[in-house]
């Protein structure tokens, strides 16, 4: 008899999965770069937060509309298969098992390691970050592996202690900075003027990349409990909780330093705005919790690693599946899969590095792997939504046309701003994405079955 996924997580495990990815160490330094982008105009810049959060929680939206309808292995890939067919579905699951599953973790290992070696006195350019961030990569790997239990209380603790600092400054630096001005003087002072329209854009994407990570918690939908109801509340409730945590922590932000300062400080500012509030070992402090928050990523990110190409091999797709749908009756962990997403990370970590932190070794192929892979996912949801509208006839207006629309645009301008962003990148990485699915053809099997 063969072994499957157990019901082991409940809704507490998902709901912080779903903030745990996405609160990463991005929350703590957006801030600065959406100032820049608005020109230190704080009220511009809260819409940007916004606009950027209203787009994820529309796709988190609908998803979950889906998820109460449709469940197998892996949420997302579950979602194409019933909406566009189980061709698109095992092209989806391929470029997630692929690339977008090992590059979000193999990025989130070396950010790890460079708040490390920050905190540390270490050089974030040398041998010691690459180092560190392989033995963050494989900790992860083994705490997934042999205990998924223990991965997921370890995603509960991370994402309780990453939420501290946030919820201190959210509070503490608004009531300071009421009591002496500062906010009031940074929503009522503009550092520079800017073109607004253009400021928006800019700011909203610098936005949209500190949302993302959400999806990969559907990824657990076999192994949830009551995934019907769990997994859509996970994905709603956690998607607002983290625009609201993020909006708040904005506006505390705003009153421990002025616009200008925050601005110019860099990747320092909200050090220094921790420092200001909570004296100068609060800025130790902090970098203990960016660690602590980027570990916490890294541990969702690879949860849904090591089951990428188990949710190809449980529908019989993909190359063996007699293997990769192996279930070890010990852990109850797709140990196979694991062992090849691990592998997979290690040279997307070795990509990152030779395309992005050194002189590039790639020549027109380096791009930022960071980046491109997310932007390619809210292009594939867009078929899924136009299905969506098209099959699902018994649902409301609401949940049929007006989330869709708003998740399609969202996408839609996720895309726009990747090619304003990075432009002849977008070039190269869709030569390695078509490469990349022309080697997931081979493996495709049209008379599979699930």
């Amino acid at each position: 008899m063969e072994t499957k996924l157990e019901r082991k997580y409940g809704l507490i495990t998902a709901t912080a999965m779903v903030i745990g990815i996405v609160i990463g160490s991005g929350v703590f330094f957006k801030a600065e770069k959406v100032l820049n982008a608005t020109g230190g105009n704080l009220t511009l810049g809260i819409l940007a937060w916004i606009i950027g959060g209203i787009i994820m929680i529309s796709c988190a939206y609908t998803f979950a509309v889906m998820a109460t309808r449709y469940q197998y292995v892996n949420g997302v890939v579950d979602y194409a298969q019933a909406t566009m067919g189980k061709k698109y579905a095992y092209y989806v699951g391929w470029f997630m098992a692929l690339i977008y599953y090992p590059t979000m973790t193999s990025v989130l290992a070396w950010v790890s390691a460079r708040y490390t070696c920050v905190l540390l006195g270490f050089s974030i350019t040398g041998g010691e970050c690459m180092t560190i961030a392989g033995v963050y990569l494989i900790g992860s790997f083994a705490i997934n592996s042999l205990s998924p239990i223990l991965a997921g209380k370890f995603q509960v603790s991370t994402t309780i202690i990453k939420l501290i600092p946030l919820a201190l400054m959210a509070v503490i630096g608004t009531i300071v900075g009421i009591s002496n001005g500062m906010i009031g003087y940074n929503f009522t002072t503009v550092v520079k003027q800017v073109d607004t329209s253009n400021a928006l854009f800019t700011a909203v994407v610098a936005t949209a990349f500190a949302y993302e990570g959400w999806i990969i918690a559907t990824s657990i939908n076999a192994e949830l409990k009551d995934a019907k109801k769990n997994l859509p509340l996970a994905l709603v409730s956690g998607t607002f909780m983290i625009m609201i945590i993020y909006i708040l922590y904005y506006v505390g932000l705003a009153g421990a330093v002025t616009n200008k300062v925050m601005m110019a400080g860099g990747e320092s500012g909200a050090k220094l705005a921790f420092q200001n509030i909570f004296s100068a070992a609060g800025g130790t402090i902090l970098f203990v919790f960016v660690v602590i928050s980027c570990i916490g990523t890294l541990n969702g990110l690879m949860l849904g690693c090591s089951r990428g190409i188990y949710s190809l091999a449980a529908r019989n797709l993909g190359p063996r599946p007699d293997i990769f749908k192996q279930i070890d009756k010990v852990t109850n962990m797709p140990t196979n899969s694991s062992i090849f997403g691990l592998l997979l990370c290690a040279l997307w970590l070795l990509y990152f590095y030779g395309a992005n932190l050194t002189k590039p070794w790639f020549g027109f192929f380096s791009f930022d792997s960071s980046e491109l892979p997310i932007v390619t996912i809210y292009a594939m949801y867009i078929p899924i939504f136009i299905m969506m509208m098209k099959k699902e006839t018994d649902l409301g207006v609401f949940k049929r046309f007006v989330a869709p629309v708003i998740s399609i645009a969202g996408c839609v301008f996720m895309i726009i701003a990747a090619c304003f962003s990075h432009r002849m990148e977008v070039v190269a990485f869709l030569i390695v994405f078509v490469v990349a699915a022309l080697i997931g053809r081979i493996f495709y099997n049209e008379n599979s079955s699930n």
